[in-house]
């Protein structure tokens, strides 16, 4: 090779060179820029973010409260005396007569404030109802005799 060969090798590997660095520098100052004006919006979305929490936290509990309260206000279906809480998947089961020592009929009452819906479960738990999909089971628990005679 030449000298000026070797000359133009040169120019371009340097042009390169800056040319590389001018990206690794865009990319770095790019980057910075992006995480300013990200970290720029961070406190007003800290804010909204702690203010829905609080919004749901208090809904919820808000819920919970009315639902354990549900038996003892106006218009609840059944009598208060007849309802036992239950929770998941249902809030409650009353056994309609119970306290008057004969139970007419047995129901299941779902309580829910506001706009709030069933839920996939509570749907599927109202529709066997509905269908008569329900049972009796008596389970005996076997004693230690029984079970040493067998």
């Amino acid at each position: 090779m030449n000298q000026q060969s070797l000359s133009l090798l040169a120019v371009v590997f340097i042009v390169a060179i800056l040319f590389v660095g001018g990206l690794l520098i865009g990319l770095f100052l790019g980057r910075r820029h992006g995480r300013l004006e990200a970290e720029k919006h961070l406190p007003e979305q800290l804010q909204a973010e702690r203010s829905d929490a609080l919004k749901r936290s208090r809904a919820t509990l808000g819920g919970q409260v009315a639902e354990q309260l549900a038996p003892y206000l106006p218009n609840f279906p059944c009598d208060p005396q007849d309802v036992r809480f239950v929770g998941k998947p249902v809030d409650f089961v009353a056994f309609s007569g119970a306290s008057k020592g004969q139970v007419d009929e047995i129901v299941f009452v779902e309580v829910k404030t506001g706009n709030a819906s069933l839920s996939k479960v509570e749907r599927s738990i109202r529709n066997a109802i509905v269908e008569g999909k329900v049972r009796w089971v008596e389970y005996r628990i076997p004693l230690e005799t029984e079970t040493a005679q067998d």
